[in-house]
């Protein structure tokens, strides 16, 4: 898959409300990475197994359902294997009913037509609002 077919099955992904990454997208030593991931959250997941098990967990605890992922805006690069890509996205918290959107940039690197490397980075702040953390 091409690094725009892996973001948009994330998106797919998250507004069917299920976990970010499915296997089969996955390289083996996959790395995720959140720079500024809240307090007691990790930066830095390696591996399929552990990606998988951590994305699972999180969208289990999660009580934000998605509802749209809008204003995405893809920048290619010199490398045909990375994109940059901007978004936002639009959730209502499962309990409160209320809803929030938050802003988004993250880059993907693929590697034979899987993800090896998503770095996101997030406004912590307003996530953790939205989802009544804060």
């Amino acid at each position: 898959m091409t690094p725009q077919e892996i973001f948009d099955g994330m998106c797919a992904r998250w507004l069917a409300n299920l976990p970010t990454f499915e296997a089969d997208s996955l390289a083996d030593d996959v790395v995720i990475e959140t720079p500024f991931a809240a307090p007691g959250h990790p930066t830095r997941t390696e591996g399929k197994q552990a990606v998988l098990q951590f994305t699972q967990a999180g969208r289990a605890s999660f009580p934000v359902r998605f509802d749209d992922c809008r204003g995405v805006v893809v920048h290619q690069t010199a490398d045909p294997e990375v994109i940059v890509v901007e978004y936002e996205l639009v959730g209502t918290h499962t309990t409160t009913g209320v809803t929030a959107s938050a802003p988004f940039i993250g880059v993907l690197r693929t590697r034979h037509g899987k993800l090896a490397h998503w770095r996101e980075y997030q406004h912590t702040l307003v996530v953790a609002q939205a989802a009544g953390q804060a």
